[in-house]
């Protein structure tokens, strides 16, 4: 649906010259761009209680941020207000085909759609990302700018639940139109305001820390009952200072732990479950009447049966020597490493057909696992 030109580059170039180094402004990046999406059916994804949602505004300099869900939309005022919606992707399933054209970035990387709708002056004031984003103009005009990481920036708190920075010198100052696209790497300043109402779409990327990927490793060791080898040392000596702990103890202790860090057979199952995992709630339907193998196995004998990917679906594989680490939201599947090219058929298209299945049929854990994750919602048929 959508076709991404990166100016005149080509997705290798775009990774070696500007791919987290440099903001980049794409002029009609999505030539004759038409919006997914209209400003009332984003409000109305704001009205629901499991979707994110938030309305800024900046009346007189005075910045205030309001969480949803939102009732009614007094506060989108016809001027200098600004309604975000998290994880659109999640919901909306046309919104969902902007991120295809960014699937050039591993799928793990990719986190969620974005929108924002904001009245004239609206917007959320100068600030910084640590990830990657894309924003796409969409209706209306925004003015933006956007300044290159190396500057020494102060953060200001202008209310609560809403971080800014000081003013900064930009080498982005356009006023994007629809179908333009900014490409902001982490740690680059910038801020956008509406010319007039204005559609904005955010695709941005994951970036965990090492607090965030320790505190789920944790997490994973302590459910599955792993990780608790204890510390020993029977050829320990009468030390000169029962104070000290001593190198050799530091260095046992870092071992202990690299120990575990270094099974790389539960680090890829914990960091399969962890990559996959929505941060956001999904549109899961499951089936009134759960699918059985014999069912799916139809589906896939009848021609032009269609199996189509819920929006927002996190799923990525690992190759192992033996065997492939399937992970689809939070779950591990295992499969047969001849089944590669179905892990694939998973993971990289947003929909698979009839005939592409027809080789797996007499795979019954592929058809057991397909059947799982279409009973789970995951995946269906209209």
């Amino acid at each position: 649906m959508f076709q991404l030109s990166i100016n005149d580059l080509s997705q290798a170039e775009f990774l070696s010259q500007y791919w987290q180094k440099k903001p980049l402004l794409i002029k009609q990046g999505f030539r004759n761009f038409q919006d997914p999406i209209s400003p009332d059916e984003l409000a109305g994804l704001a009205q629901e209680e499991c979707i994110e949602s938030r309305i800024i505004t900046n009346t007189n300099d005075k910045w205030k941020a309001h969480h949803g869900p939102f009732e009614e939309f007094d506060l989108l005022t016809a001027t200098h207000s600004t309604l975000l919606v998290q994880a659109v992707d999640h919901w909306h399933p046309d919104s969902a085909q902007l991120l295809e054209p960014f699937r050039f970035i591993p799928n793990w990387r990719i986190d969620d759609l974005m929108i924002s709708f904001s009245t004239p002056g609206g917007g959320v004031g100068p600030h910084l990302d640590q990830y990657d984003v894309f924003i796409i103009q969409g209706e209306g005009k925004r003015h933006w700018r956007v300044g290159l990481a190396e500057q020494s920036l102060e953060e200001v708190i202008p209310c609560k639940d809403l971080l800014q920075i000081t003013a900064f010198e930009a080498v982005i100052d356009a006023v994007l139109e629809p179908g333009d696209i900014l490409y902001i790497p982490p740690g680059c300043p910038h801020e956008g305001y509406a010319v007039e109402n204005a559609l904005n779409y955010s695709v941005g990327f994951r970036a965990p820390n090492q607090i965030d990927m320790l505190s789920s490793l944790s997490d994973y060791l302590i459910d599955q009952e792993l990780g608790k080898q204890r510390y020993s040392d029977p050829a320990i000596e009468v030390p000169k200072s029962i104070g000290e702990l001593k190198a050799n103890e530091f260095e046992q202790i870092k071992q202990l732990l690299l120990k575990q860090i270094e099974d790389e057979s539960s680090l890829k199952l914990w960091l399969g479950q962890f990559l996959s995992t929505a941060k956001h709630d999904m549109d899961l339907i499951a089936p009134e009447d759960a699918y059985t193998t014999d069912e799916v196995l139809g589906l896939i004998e009848e021609a032009g049966t269609v199996f189509y990917r819920i929006g927002g679906l996190r799923a990525i594989y690992q190759i192992q020597a033996e065997n492939i680490i399937l992970s689809i939201n939070g779950q591990n599947y295992i499969l047969p490493i001849d089944q590669l090219d179905d892990a694939k058929l998973l993971t990289d298209f947003p929909l698979m057909t009839s005939d592409q299945l027809k080789s797996s049929m007499e795979s019954p854990i592929f058809i057991d696992t397909l059947t799982t994750l279409m009973n789970e919602g995951y995946w269906f048929i209209e």
